[in-house]
């Protein structure tokens, strides 16, 4: 299988291009915006701002996985930032899927990374992938994205929309950031901690992505989640536990919305109690189903 890859300088698109470069099944091509980017397979360039993509780079690819996509937790949301957040996902997608359509022997898959941001804030409730769009730019911007792989979806081609929660790894992350506060003994919870965290670790985001490459059933919304539903309280406690560290400085809601605004407010405050409903039910195996079990495992590595 030959794919054509997205984003493989992250978190995700790394580790991705490691896994499926270990098996001699598939073929990578990386689409990369330099030319001085280095990494495994064979790259092409593209420019999705200059909304052109040749034809000729989708010769032989069999599925087109998708990962690009500014950082939305780098700095304050100015309406700059928040522009470039929603471009580097909807146009880059928009381009990708129109060009796909328009083939006329085009790949047969398209996985597009997304977000469970798609939710909003919604308190206790169990949401999945049949549950509707939430209020907030973060829904705002996930519903325009998953929008933009329609011509694909209408062009026939199997489209997965991958709607990431929180993915916790040492080195990149929210996880990453935390570590330091909790490691010198000042961590806490944020806000009241009643907030849902939906979580997965990254090897299980690697390992869902190639389940839902592989599986033809797998089309549409899929929650990228852990089946561990825990609130921000829990997860603090469970981090000190791993760690041997008390946690009993809490950041109060109005030092977040404060330090962080509206960035803050969507991403410590909110909450969202997000099921992996699709990938159980199609027989996928979470390698850390439990909070505690994956942070002991990520930790260690």
């Amino acid at each position: 299988m030959k794919l054509l890859i997205s984003g493989s300088s992250g978190l995700v698109g790394s580790l991705l291009c490691q896994s499926l470069d270990s098996d001699s099944a598939f073929e990578i091509v990386r689409l990369v915006r330099s030319p001085s980017s280095k990494g495994i397979g064979t790259s092409v360039i593209w420019k999705p701002s200059q909304d052109r993509l040749s034809p000729d780079l989708f010769s032989g690819i069999d599925a087109v996985i998708h990962l690009g996509g500014a950082n939305i937790a780098n700095q304050r949301w100015s309406p700059e930032v928040k522009q470039s957040i929603y471009n580097s996902r909807v146009q880059s997608t928009s381009l990708l899927a129109n060009t796909l359509a328009s083939l006329e022997t085009p790949p047969s898959t398209f996985l597009c990374a997304s977000a469970i941001g798609f939710y909003g804030d919604r308190g206790a409730d169990r949401l999945n992938e049949s549950s509707p769009k939430g209020q907030g730019f973060l829904a705002d911007v996930c519903e325009a994205w998953e929008h933009a792989t329609q011509p694909a979806v209408k062009a026939g081609i199997r489209v997965v929309n991958m709607r990431f929660g929180m993915i916790l790894d040492q080195s990149a992350g929210a996880l990453s950031k935390m570590l330091t506060p909790f490691k010198l003994g000042v961590g806490g919870k944020i806000g009241a901690g009643s907030q849902y965290w939906s979580w997965i670790a990254l090897p299980d985001v690697i390992k869902a992505i190639q389940f839902c490459l592989q599986n033809e059933t797998m089309q549409g919304p899929v929650n990228f989640v852990a089946p561990d539903e825990v609130t921000n309280l829990e997860f603090t406690k469970t981090l000190g536990k791993v760690l041997s560290r008390p946690t009993f400085f809490p950041v109060p809601t109005f030092g977040i919305k404060t330090l962080f605004g509206e960035m803050g407010r969507e991403l410590m405050l909110s909450s969202a109690r997000v099921t992996p409903e699709k990938l159980q039910s199609a027989g996928f195996e979470f390698q850390y189903a439990k909070l505690e079990d994956a942070l002991r495992a990520i930790l260690s590595s």
